[in-house]
């Protein structure tokens, strides 16, 4: 529950509604009092290991440049910070004739919001929030700063719109990434391309069943040391996953739904039968182990798309990957060694294009070689 709030903030403001009957106001306020109504929740997982929040860390430079800015001799601030405001602020609406021809966009009044401590606050930053800490850090307070806040309790509407006012800017991958399987509006295409393979990465990482469980480092929790595998990667190789026709997981996807369970069987086959076949690379710190860095993980993963042509057409798929990885491990040095047909000592595999694409290839053409029937 809220505490109540003994102090507000009371603002002359415009009214108006857009999508399904939301209320959005547009107003000013101090740039000292932004931070004082609301509050900004960053990206982090609850005790349920739910995502909860959804901004990025503090960029200290870019605030520090903007307070620079802001502390100059004649600062000028017309960029909005938009937030998402609770059902507890008021609007009361202005008495009194309108001007002919008036066009009814909106409507003028007072907005009362409440200051409540942090944590609790009536309102949150949705796109703002370096300028929002600058602006709390700046000489000059009294700044008035444009705000556009519109009326959201619930924390799904705000995520929606942090990622869409977001998306073209320089906003990090991985923290969209995360936030994408919480999100059920309609997405961009891009966007919308994307949502999948991070739902699969986030069932992956969650599941103690899987054998990337806990493994997976995400926007949240990058402190996690047992996580030793950027989710960037996972996702990547799960994206080429499904790319029709030869990726492992296109004959899942479907033109309006895709079978996620399916893809999500087949993903945790393959990488179980990874997992037991290279075990002594399994888990380790990239530094330890090439198998858990990019190039591994993506070089695997495009393994597994001629891999699996094989499996899905066999009495036991899981025989069949078992095998296939048998053959090829002689050949891999993940934790140490020379990788000679290369020329690469196992500590040297980067992930550029160019070490992934060889990687890739020369695991391929070695799988090709040796599944070959004796002659």
């Amino acid at each position: 529950m809220r505490p109540e709030s003994t102090n507000e903030i009371v603002v002359r403001a415009l009214r108006t509604q857009q999508g399904k009957n939301v209320d959005v106001y547009a107003f000013f306020l101090y740039g000292s009092d932004v931070t004082k109504v609301a509050d900004i929740t960053r990206i982090e997982r609850d005790d349920n290991d739910e995502v909860k929040g959804f901004q990025r860390r503090e960029i200290k430079n870019h605030v520090r440049s903007i307070v620079d800015y802001l502390n100059s001799d004649n600062p000028l601030f017309p960029n909005a910070i938009i937030m998402a405001l609770g059902d507890n602020v008021e609007f009361k609406q202005s008495r009194g004739p309108n001007p002919n021809d008036l066009i009814e966009v909106s409507q003028s009044g007072t907005l009362s919001i409440p200051v409540l401590p942090e944590g609790h606050r009536a309102a949150w930053i949705v796109d703002g929030q370096q300028r929002s800490l600058a602006l709390a850090k700046a000489n000059n307070n009294r700044i008035p700063v444009p705000v556009v806040g519109f009326v959201s309790p619930g924390v799904e509407l705000q995520r929606e719109q942090f990622v869409l006012v977001n998306k073209a800017k320089p906003l990090p991958t991985r923290l969209i990434n995360e936030l994408l399987p919480t999100i059920d509006v309609l997405l961009p295409r891009d966007l919308a391309n994307r949502k999948l393979p991070s739902e699969l990465c986030d069932l992956l990482n969650r599941n103690p069943k899987s054998p990337f469980y806990n493994l997976i480092r995400r926007e949240s929790n990058s402190s996690n040391k047992k996580s030793v595998i950027v989710d960037t990667a996972i996702i990547d190789s799960i994206k080429r996953n499904l790319r029709s026709p030869m990726g492992a997981l296109s004959q899942y996807k479907g033109r309006y739904e895709s079978d996620a369970v399916k893809m999500y069987e087949v993903l945790v086959m393959y990488w179980s039968i990874v997992k037991e076949v290279f075990s002594e690379a399994w888990g380790l710190p990239t530094y330890e182990s090439r198998l858990m860095h990019s190039a591994g993980i993506k070089s695997m993963g495009r393994l597994m798309d001629h891999i699996m042509m094989r499996a899905d057409l066999s009495l036991n798929p899981q025989q069949e990957i078992r095998a296939s990885l048998e053959r090829l491990k002689k050949f891999c040095h993940w934790t140490n060694g020379l990788w000679e047909e290369l020329g690469w000592v196992w500590v040297d595999i980067q992930s550029t294009p160019h070490h992934i694409t060889r990687l890739s290839e020369f695991l391929i053409q070695k799988d090709r070689l040796l599944s070959k029937p004796l002659q």
